[in-house]
Formats: C-alpha cells, structure tokens, sequence
C-alpha cells in the first residue's frame, strides 16, 4: 500500500533535456525544451519552465520557479522559495570576450565564472537582467525589464536600467507602511520591520490578539 504522504518523483517532460548527473528533488518538475546541465542540484517541488536552461553546477533550494526561457548561468545560485521570472537572464563574465589579444578562442580556461545569488524567497521579475557577480537579498523584488548591477537589500524593490531602490516591502510582497522614522509594517501581514543604516530586517514583534 503506497505511503499518502510520500513525497512525489520529479518529473522531467519528454522533450526536456536533463543530465544524467543532475540531481532533481522530490516533486520538482522540469518541463518541455529546458535545459539541465551537469551536476545542477534542484530541491524539493522546484518548477523549471519551457525552455529554461540551468547551466553545470547550478544550485537550485527547494519549492523555487524557473520561468520559461529563463538562463541561468553558472555558478548562479538560488535559495529556497527564490522567483525567477519568464526571460531573465543571470550572467556570469565580468569582462566578457569571445577571443583573447592574441586573436585565439577564448576557452573555459581563460575566463573566471562569476554568479548571481537569489536569497530565500526573493523575487526577479520578467526580462530583468542580473549582470553578475550580484546578489538580491532575502524577499526582495527586481521589477521587469530591470538591469540589476549592484546588489539588492533585503526587502528592497528595485527598477530601472540601472537598477535602483524604489521602496521597502514584504515576505508578500507588498509596499511596506511607515510607523516612524524607522518602523515600517506590511498592510497584509501585519509584520513589523526596523530600517537602520539603509537596511531592513523582520522584528519578533507580537501579533495582537
């Protein structure tokens, strides 16, 4: 008799693309023409869309959306609940070249990968590009069609081209309400945050009854 509560196999479309020494988590499921290099580790009920292509050695938590056609290049790495949407694009060459001086093709020896990192529960919207080495904080929101060059606080939205802060929100992703100079709270959640030197962290405040 089969276990209700047993977690479901991935599951990988036909037409999709995954190495043999790829790992994918329970209940992920990798759908039509995407891409999985080699040894990408994908957690538990991750979603990668048509045509997403994850490069070798991607890292991947658990209960994440890959968008369609999203390129997620290596050594890119996303935390657990991370959002990326339809098209973006996560580079990884600071000083990109397709020859060196000499003329000759550049190889993978001749260049240093850098990534872009996700935190946990963060957000990059439509088309947006992460030009890297970047990092987008914790429940942060990178609006569509952003150019993202710097890293991103913690519960910060940011857009534009370059990138730039626009306002606080957020685990729902809603624009955060001032209290007083250095609280802010969510209107959906009630939760309570504290700004200090340009930064945001979550308080342990009490819920009222």
């Amino acid at each position: 008799m089969l276990d209700a509560q047993a977690p479901a196999p991935a599951h990988v479309a036909p037409s999709a693309d995954v190495d043999e020494s790829a790992t994918l988590g329970p209940g992920t499921r990798v759908w039509h023409l995407a891409q999985v290099r080699e040894d990408v580790v994908l957690g538990a009920e991750c979603i990668v869309g048509r045509g997403a292509y994850l490069g070798p050695g991607v890292r991947v938590g658990d209960r994440c959306k890959i968008q369609n056609h999203a390129l997620v290049y290596e050594p890119a790495v996303l935390e657990q609940g991370s959002f990326v949407g339809p098209g973006v694009v996560f580079t990884n060459d600071h000083l990109p070249r397709a020859v060196n001086p000499d003329g000759s093709l550049k190889s993978g020896d001749d260049w240093h990968a850098v990534g872009v990192r996700v935190c946990e529960g963060a957000a990059v919207g439509a088309r947006a590009v992460c030009v890297a080495p970047v990092t987008i904080g914790r429940w942060a929101m990178v609006a569509a069609g952003a150019v993202v060059t710097r890293d991103v606080p913690d519960h910060a939205l940011v857009a534009g081209v370059p990138a730039r802060w626009v306002r606080w929100i957020g685990r729902t992703g809603e624009a955060l309400l001032r209290l007083d100079g250095t609280t802010w709270r969510c209107p959906a959640s009630g939760d309570l945050y504290l700004e200090r030197d340009g930064r945001l962290t979550l308080q342990d405040a009490p819920r009222p009854a």
